[in-house]
């Protein structure tokens, strides 16, 4: 508790001070010594940090374009805000407590949903967990699933809760890159550059690993893993009998004619996978928090172990809202009425006009197959300017976005936050911009880039 004897005469000397301030003795004694215990719990231990506090405090400190945070600058389609509107106004029961894991028409209409899609026969009370959001399903898969000492393969770049996740659980993170290939001068390069060594990543699987998690499409990269690509994981999963955590919140938005597949419906993966949703991003309505997670009930008694004595009940409105969007979309899927149509036609056209403004002051996207993100390459300025200001130890592309949200008036999030710290002086070349935004917010954008533009003309 204390150091030395110096530390423990200046804590004394604090107690007396305060006693002839009229404070028991026994009251300052008390406070002293319980004040010098160890506060934190030891699983927090390096994992205060948080990115988007620091560079979302940023960003509101000065006048900027923010292109950092993923979330929609547009309103949710008109069903789903009547949906909710409708939850709030017509059965005042709804204000109360609904089921445990999930409010029931929309634990029904998730397994009628994705039964389909994923060819199972899907139970709403024993294979549907409802959330709060994707980050809460997630967080219940880790703590349910992960036991002290288990490893996790995680695939880089990743979202970056999937590590302090496993950490918290007790568990050891093992990472595994995606490799982009080289491409040839002046061509742009794609997420489906970004590969895994087949390799590199049968390496990772030993005797202690209990979890994969996976990513597709992928934030950052928006990579969409293709099938081949997932039957490798597959094939793997099973050798080593090990549990697969599939994060599909960008499943609707994919581009460029490529599909998403769900893991969950190789052959002999329904059963040893969690696939976990969002209708924040399904719906454009993050704010909403409402998630979901898929699988069988051998691994899902676990999720609602956890869920049933953490936050127990999700709000209901939200879930109710969420149940008749889904209808809707159930009677308009695959047609050009759906949602789930609209919506990636229309984020196609805000990738496009963002990738093309980007290159005008010598960015380099690399172009997503699907998500809310592209990544850019900044090599060209790393070695024009590799002297900004920061830490020394500081990766460089964190430099460069309070650089660019400095002077540029552009705000984004460095890339390096998306790997392991042994991996992120390899890729401190990229930084992550979200397309997802208004018209308003790109023409926004165009302006700043215009400026930066002719900042850079001899």
């Amino acid at each position: 508790m204390f150091r030395n004897v110096t530390a423990i005469h200046l804590h004394l000397a604090g107690v007396f001070q305060r006693k002839k301030a009229g404070t028991s003795l026994a009251r300052c004694l008390h406070q002293t010594f319980a004040m010098a215990k160890r506060l934190p719990a030891r699983r927090l231990d390096g994992i205060d940090h948080n990115p988007w506090v620091e560079f979302g405090k940023m960003a509101s400190e000065y006048d900027v374009v923010n292109l950092g945070q993923g979330f929609p600058d547009f309103p949710p389609p008109d069903f789903a805000v009547q949906a909710f509107q409708n939850a709030l106004s017509s059965d005042f029961m709804l204000n109360q407590y609904t089921k445990a894991f999930g409010y029931p028409p929309l634990t029904k209409i998730l397994a009628s949903f994705f039964g389909k899609l994923l060819e199972q026969e899907i139970d709403p009370l024993k294979n549907v967990l409802v959330t709060v959001g994707a980050y809460g399903a997630l967080f219940t898969a880790f703590q349910a699933l992960v036991d002290e000492g288990d490893e996790v393969i995680i695939i880089e770049p990743f979202f970056d809760c999937y590590e302090p996740m496993t950490l918290m659980a007790g568990g050891r993170p093992v990472f595994v890159t995606l490799k982009p290939s080289p491409t040839q001068d002046g061509e742009l390069d794609s997420a489906s550059n970004w590969q895994l060594d087949p390799t590199e990543l049968a390496s990772k699987f030993t005797s202690r690993t209990k979890a994969l998690i996976l990513n597709t499409p992928n934030n950052p990269v928006g990579k969409v893993f293709s099938k081949a690509e997932l039957e490798l994981v597959a094939s793997l999963c099973q050798q080593h009998d090990v549990i697969c955590i599939s994060d599909e919140v960008y499943q609707w938005l994919v581009y460029d004619g490529h599909q998403h597949v769900s893991i969950a419906s190789l052959p002999g993966m329904w059963e040893r996978t969690v696939t976990i949703g969002s209708a924040g991003k399904s719906f454009s309505a993050t704010g909403w928090k409402v998630g979901w997670a898929l699988g069988p009930d051998s691994l899902m008694k676990h999720l609602r172990t956890v869920h049933q004595n953490t936050v127990y009940h999700c709000p209901t409105q939200g879930q109710a809202a969420v149940a008749q969007s889904f209808q809707h979309e159930q009677l308009h899927f695959g047609q050009p009425s759906s949602y789930f149509v609209q919506l990636p036609q229309a984020v196609w056209r805000y990738r496009d006009h963002m990738v093309r403004s980007l290159q005008s002051v010598g960015l380099r996207p690399v172009v997503p197959q699907g998500s809310y993100f592209l990544i850019a390459d900044i090599s060209d300025f790393k070695s024009k300017m590799p002297d900004l200001p920061g830490d020394v130890d500081e990766p460089y592309d964190r430099r460069f976005v309070k650089w660019m949200i400095r002077n540029k008036g552009l705000a984004a999030i460095p890339v390096s936050v998306f790997y392991s710290r042994p991996h992120q002086k390899h890729f401190d070349h990229y930084v992550r911009f979200c397309f997802v935004k208004d018209e308003s917010t790109l023409q926004a954008m165009d302006e700043k880039l215009r400026k930066w533009k002719d900042e850079l003309r001899p």
